[in-house]
């Protein structure tokens, strides 16, 4: 009777265990990687969720930016940091489904050595202008990308982020010649498009509040359909005649090996904040839409990404140093 008493103990004591690991968590600050500088969306959201999530968790989220070569060394630090809930990333899709495609000296796999934990919105790409450039419409930016080979230039947040590939795909599909210049993030990028160093840019949303202020000229989305909040827009699916998809999704991600039960405390706390407040309100204004998905259906869509960026890598031949 007592044996039996003693492995019923036991066995209760094996079950309660992940459920107390989860309500120990966080046992003190936790570390936010943001893998890109401050200002550009992964920032933004970052920096709007992580009070929230101190709120709501009784610890500080300490946002730090890391940023650098698409994502990779942000990512990476996270990668080797302690599996135990206290370091974990936000970051874009691209960084994550991407980098391992394109970087030769990574050092890491990033679908191996990441936990996907939760998505906090999908981010789509507006295609926009300097104001000095002579279009009005993608298919007048075309023409005159046509007659100036190699003479415009565009800005992504590194390369072999969605940005980047955005334009390479733009450049395929319109059957023009352009010149990508890469920045360590879209905030350093988008400025130098404000001050006319840049002629063009797939944005991550941060520039829509300069095309309100009549500082950049919006000619299109590059989603597979019109964006919600610009329905007038048109995408570049539509004007092209052919298939266009650079959404990427920025969500929050861990080590591999983190305990199940702290990423699925850490994904319902997200997921409340997505659904509404400030951080659903600050990824509407750059154009982005908040996303709840549970940790295995987020693992899938990235795996699914991940896929299909393979196929895009072999078709356009990207590479990074």
């Amino acid at each position: 009777m007592i044996r039996v008493l003693l492995a019923f103990a036991a066995a209760a004591a094996a079950l309660a265990a992940p459920q107390a690991l989860a309500q120990a968590w966080p046992a003190k600050a936790v570390r936010m990687v943001v893998n890109f500088p401050p200002g550009g969306a992964a920032d933004q959201l970052a920096r709007a969720l992580a009070p929230r999530l101190q709120e709501s968790l009784g610890q500080p989220f300490v946002v730090e930016n890391r940023p650098g070569a698409n994502g990779a060394i942000g990512a990476g630090e996270v990668a080797k940091a302690a599996p135990d809930g206290h370091t974990i990333l936000m970051s874009s899709g691209g960084a994550i489904a991407l980098n391992g495609l394109i970087y030769r000296n990574l050092g890491y796999d990033p679908m191996k050595a990441l936990e996907p934990v939760a998505p906090v919105a999908v981010v789509a790409v507006f295609l926009e202008v300097r104001p000095g450039i002579p279009a009005s419409t993608l298919a007048e930016f075309i023409a005159y990308a046509r007659a100036n080979p190699g003479k415009l230039n565009y800005g992504s947040p590194g390369a072999g982020s969605s940005p980047h590939l955005a334009g390479e795909m733009f450049n395929r599909a319109a059957k023009i010649q352009t010149t990508h210049v890469a920045y360590k993030g879209a905030g350093p990028a988008m400025t130098d498009l404000l001050g006319g160093q840049l002629d063009f840019m797939f944005d991550p949303g941060i520039g829509l509040q300069h095309v309100k202020a009549g500082k950049l000229k919006l000619l299109a989305v590059g989603s597979p359909r019109r964006h919600p909040q610009y329905p007038d827009v048109p995408t570049v699916a539509e004007v092209l005649g052919v298939e266009f998809d650079a959404d990427t999704v920025f969500g929050i991600y861990a080590p591999a090996g983190t305990p199940k039960e702290i990423v699925i405390r850490l994904n319902q706390a997200i997921s409340r904040e997505m659904q509404s407040g400030p951080v659903a309100e600050r990824a509407l204004a750059i154009g982005a839409q908040p996303l709840v998905l549970a940790p295995e259906a987020f693992a899938a869509r990235l795996k699914a990404e991940h896929e299909r960026m393979a196929v895009l890598v072999k078709e356009t031949g990207l590479k990074a140093d």
